[in-house]
């Protein structure tokens, strides 16, 4: 079974942070998202795998 796509919201929520800081990250192009359509879309894993390798550190 494949793992499911998650929303904004659903995102933020999942790593404890606003779905403000989760815009900005996808404007600054530091997240591993998806477009689909007019929405964003992630995968907890690569968003997971993206946090562990420090990905969310601010610069």
């Amino acid at each position: 079974m494949s793992e499911r796509w998650l929303s904004v919201v659903e995102i933020a929520e999942h790593l404890g942070v606003s779905k403000e800081t989760i815009y900005r990250w996808l404007e600054k192009g530091k997240i591993p998202a998806h477009r689909v359509g007019k929405l964003w879309k992630f995968k907890a894993t690569e968003v997971d795998k993206w946090i562990t390798a420090g990905g969310a550190e601010e610069n």
